[in-house]
């Protein structure tokens, strides 16, 4: 718990509607202060520094340094920051990075307007937040085989549209070797084909194209 009167956030956004709807909202409560603003994970560890808040609101897809990143930072040097992803994304792997990075809460962007307070209020008295249909992903997908390391550089190249032929020699890998990652792709992501790979990868978080 912290000794300050009022709840201290940082948001963390590079969409300026975005940052002034959510700091709006903070700011009219009683016992909440936005005491800084960062657009990227470079200016949001620089704020924590100099702010040390309460509670982090921090966006995954930004510019420069991703949210992701930023959390493994800001951890790394205040290891009790309370930190809650704000994503539209509820992909299982985006949400597992995000809480291995060290987040304690995880609100989607469609929730903003009902969840957005009573999340900071949890997670500043020292609670995890977890939506239901984010804990339902991450059950859904508990059991499943993870991609390796190589079938998630193939996946990326898939991703953008690359054959076969190319993908080997970028990777410096035989061309059959391609062919049987992209089979355990297919077969790990429960899909027919490279279009539904790549879907599936973005929707669950593999890829962020």
């Amino acid at each position: 718990m912290s000794d300050h009167p009022t709840i201290r956030v940082l948001t963390v956004d590079d969409h300026p509607l975005m940052m002034a709807g959510i700091s709006g909202e903070i700011n009219e409560q009683p016992d909440m202060d936005v005491v800084a603003q960062a657009t990227d994970g470079d200016e949001a560890l620089e704020l924590f520094r100099v702010h040390r808040p309460d509670v982090t609101l921090m966006d995954i897809r930004m510019p420069k340094v991703n949210g992701i990143d930023a959390i493994s930072s800001i951890k790394a040097e205040f290891p009790k920051a309370r930190i809650i992803v704000l994503t539209s994304s509820a992909g299982d792997i985006q949400v597992l990075k995000a809480f291995k990075a060290g987040a304690v809460g995880y609100l989607l962007k469609n929730l903003l307007r009902t969840e957005l307070i009573t999340t900071i209020r949890s997670v500043h008295a020292g609670h995890m937040n977890i939506p239901p249909e984010i804990a339902q992903q991450l059950a859904l997908h508990a059991t499943d085989d993870a991609l390796t390391p190589r079938e998630l550089e193939v996946l990326r190249s898939v991703a953008k549209g690359q054959s076969n032929k190319i993908i080997a020699s970028d990777l410096n890998i035989a061309e059959h070797t391609v062919k049987n990652h992209i089979k355990s792709i297919l077969s790990k992501l429960d899909v027919d084909d490279r279009t539904g790979a790549t879907v599936t990868a973005f929707r669950r978080g593999y890829i962020d194209l």
